[in-house]
């Protein structure tokens, strides 16, 4: 159901995607909305994203000792992104931002036994997270009202349904709350007449242990370090 809920997610964002580019080609060609934008020195704006959350698991000397666990695979799970944007320009390519969000994300450690009879079980971790990015965005020469750009950054997280989770299943791997990401992406500013318009993709990869080690849990004592991985599709409206 979580991945049937994604694909409509997506679908709709397309269809917004599209009709927006319906609505660009249909304006006249040149820079005119972008000389309006480019004397500000910041803006602000909403975001609004889709993303597919999962981890990277390295496994531990004890996973190949264990005779429970065959297989250990991460699976990704979906998620939503609202945000805020403070955007800072630092000269004519550059800008600076920060964009502090609340992630809706779902990920998944499926676990195969080595009992041919028994079926996989899957460790389900549900996280809002709070998010705080730090970005260095570098934009192109405009053109027809459009600049591609590049981004670069670094983002730390907190997780507010952590002891909540904690609460309800001491059974699950143990996630800590806290982590840190260097985050890479690319993206189009479309200028329309009173804001701007962004879709942009970025990958954001952990950099730091996320396990929370519990020697008395078999699924915990055969990994040795679980790092976060995150693709996002984001809609930014800013102006």
């Amino acid at each position: 159901m979580h991945h049937l809920q994604g694909r409509k997610i997506i679908l709709l964002l397309a269809f917004t995607l599209l009709a927006l580019s319906q609505a660009w080609s249909q304006r006249p060609k040149g820079n005119f909305n972008y000389l309006d934008f480019q004397n500000k020195p910041y803006y602000f704006g909403i975001t609004l994203g889709y993303n597919q959350s999962s981890f990277r698991v390295y496994n531990s000397d004890d996973f190949i000792l264990n005779d429970s666990i065959r297989v250990l695979n991460a699976v990704n799970g979906p998620g939503l992104n609202l945000g805020i944007i403070t955007n800072l320009k630092i000269g004519e390519y550059f800008d600076f931002r920060f964009i502090p969000s609340f992630s809706f994300a779902e990920r998944n450690l499926q676990y195969t036994s080595t009992q041919e009879d028994r079926m996989d079980e899957i460790r389900t971790i549900e996280s809002v997270f709070l998010e705080m990015p730090f970005i260095l965005r570098y934009k192109s020469a405009p053109f027809n009202d459009i600049r591609i750009y590049a981004l670069t950054g670094f983002k730390y997280t907190f997780d507010v349904a952590s002891n909540s989770r904690t609460r309800q299943a001491e059974s699950l791997v143990k996630i800590s709350p806290t982590d840190y990401a260097l985050e890479f992406g690319v993206g189009i500013q479309m200028f329309f007449p009173y804001f701007i318009f962004s879709p942009e993709i970025k990958i954001s990869q952990g950099i730091s242990n996320s396990l929370i080690y519990d020697d008395d849990l078999l699924q915990s004592r055969v990994i040795d370090q679980i790092l976060s991985r995150t693709f996002t599709l984001s809609f930014h409206f800013e102006g």
